[in-house]
């Protein structure tokens, strides 16, 4: 199973960005997996973001992204995607994607079976 995540880059703070991650592998079924995604900023831990259920009915946001970062799924293609809007400084970090053989979303790094490489995200101020 291969997770590839992109779209990371450098904005300005107030902009936007859309994160996408790709997945594949011979015998992966996209649509068993709950997706998630997770940030690590400059010499802390890795966190939670958001994540996403198996069916895409139920979210779950971080307190820090609620109301301004928007996780879907399109399983036709096998991606999973962060929008993340009004971008500030604290949310420069790399983003992994990261999939989890559950049919309810968790915010539980541990619970995740596979995980992808990672994209930058630098937001000025």
């Amino acid at each position: 199973v291969q997770l590839q995540a992109s779209g990371g880059g450098l904005v300005q703070a107030g902009g936007s960005l859309r994160l996408s991650c790709a997945a594949s592998g011979r015998t992966f079924s996209f649509s068993a997996f709950a997706m998630g995604w997770f940030r690590q900023a400059p010499g802390k831990e890795r966190e939670f973001a958001a994540a996403i259920s198996w069916s895409g009915e139920n979210t779950y946001y971080a307190d820090s992204v609620e109301g301004r970062f928007i996780i879907s799924r399109d399983d036709a293609k096998n991606t999973v995607a962060l929008q993340m809007n009004n971008l500030q400084p604290e949310g420069t970090a790399v983003y992994y994607c990261a999939a989890a053989k559950l049919r309810g979303a968790t915010v539980v790094a541990g619970a995740y079976d596979y995980w992808g490489q990672g994209t930058l995200v630098t937001v000025s101020s």
